[in-house]
């Protein structure tokens, strides 16, 4: 990242690093370069060249790969050993949300980087999340361990993390000069809010094989986990499946496709969807591989997601409208489940819910299509600060 602006103060501001490299061996000096060539006061809108944009955002990749990666241990480890405040996966998770934290930091003194939405949604969104922090250990305290996905307090966190996350989205979204470059990191961070909203359907694809595991007399889960379950008047079902199986289906199809469908419509790329859950996919397939190999818990994968996203895609490119492509979408993947399902790899789903969850998603894919004709769309689109995204990615765009 260049040197483009002069400090505020009289001290001298030291030559930037001249690579990557270099500026990871001498981190001290790195920190003093950066502090004092942009640690100077702003406001949202702020001229940013795109080189530092992409310095700035690929930050913000690097702090969501740490949230995910950490994220993604968690869960396999719950189902094998008893919760640990200080356990790896906690602490990779709050590397990623520390670097959040500083980026957060970062963009409110200095403004570089963002329109004013895009810098409130990401201080609500880890404000959120710091305080569903505490809520969780209190929780935990108090109930002891709670394994599910689904409960209140794990809901805050995932909430926390969508919308700092959309602050991020907004944020490159209005100042990236369009190119390849912007369609990267575009697609990156539309891959970890896809992450993020998913998340929860992990507690039923890891707690079938756990509990299948149980059943077969070569349980994956540690002693004190198990004795824990009893002590709480659990049996291994409601423990490891706490929630109805109608649940896993909506939840893929009416919160994880519908994302896709957002995705698609604002990213532009044909294939938007089918990347997105395609590179999920391959991400869930790659860790299933760690963790196996290193003694975890394995999970089912919901191959049928890509199913979903290719007919997304499809769907969004010939303009079919929402009513009719959300149940027929929904009644594809609904079918494509059945396959799954027949191989042992899907956890329970309830078919009866095929029906609501068709209409469900015609109507929410709908309300979609609607807002994307709406004038309050056309204004969410332009920054805050008149004249900012031009002054952005006009001179700098060439760089």
């Amino acid at each position: 990242m260049p040197s483009s602006v002069a400090p505020s103060s009289a001290v001298a501001v030291p030559p930037a690093p001249g690579s990557l490299p270099a500026a990871l061996v001498h981190p001290a000096a790195t920190i003093r370069w950066l502090w004092l060539a942009y640690m100077t006061p702003g406001h949202p809108g702020r001229r940013t060249t795109q080189t530092e944009l992409r310095w700035i955002y690929t930050a913000w990749l690097g702090a969501f790969l740490l949230k995910m990666l950490g994220s993604s241990w968690d869960v396999s480890w719950h189902f094998r050993w008893l919760r640990d405040d200080l356990a790896p996966p906690h602490l990779l998770n709050s590397a990623g949300t520390a670097v959040v934290i500083a980026l957060v930091i970062f963009h409110s003194y200095t403004g570089y980087g963002v329109d004013r939405r895009a810098l409130r949604l990401m201080q609500w969104g880890i404000g959120l999340f710091l305080t569903a922090v505490p809520i969780d250990i209190v929780n935990h305290r108090i109930n002891g361990l709670d394994i599910t996905s689904w409960s209140p307090s794990h809901g805050l966190l995932y909430l926390g993390t969508a919308i700092m996350l959309a602050g991020a989205l907004r944020g490159w979204w209005l100042h990236a000069a369009p190119g390849r470059t912007r369609n990267l990191i575009f697609l990156g961070l539309w891959l970890f809010f896809f992450e993020n909203v998913l998340f929860p359907n992990q507690h039923q694809e890891y707690g079938v094989l756990s509990l299948a595991a149980y059943r077969a007399g070569h349980t994956t889960a540690e002693p004190s986990l198990l004795d824990f379950a009893r002590s709480q008047g659990q049996t291994p079902t409601s423990f490891m499946l706490p929630v109805p199986s109608w649940v896993h289906p909506t939840w893929m199809i009416c919160a994880g496709l519908l994302t896709l469908v957002v995705a698609r419509k604002v990213v532009g790329l044909r294939w938007t969807a089918t990347i997105l859950a395609g590179s999920y996919l391959l991400y869930r397939c790659i860790m299933w591989l760690a963790l196996v190999a290193t003694g975890f818990p394995p999970s089912d994968v919901p191959f049928v997601l890509l199913v979903g996203a290719v007919l997304v895609d499809l769907a969004v490119t010939y303009r079919v409208p929402g009513w009719a492509a959300g149940p027929l979408v929904a009644g594809a993947v609904y079918c494509a489940a059945v396959g799954q399902d027949s191989l042992g790899i899907l956890p329970p789903w309830n078919w009866w819910s095929a029906p609501p969850v068709a209409v469900g998603f015609g109507l929410l894919w709908t309300a979609v299509d609607v807002l994307a004709r709406s004038d309050w769309l056309a204004r969410w689109k332009s920054p805050a600060e008149p004249g900012a995204a031009d002054a952005q990615v006009g001179p700098a765009a060439a760089i």
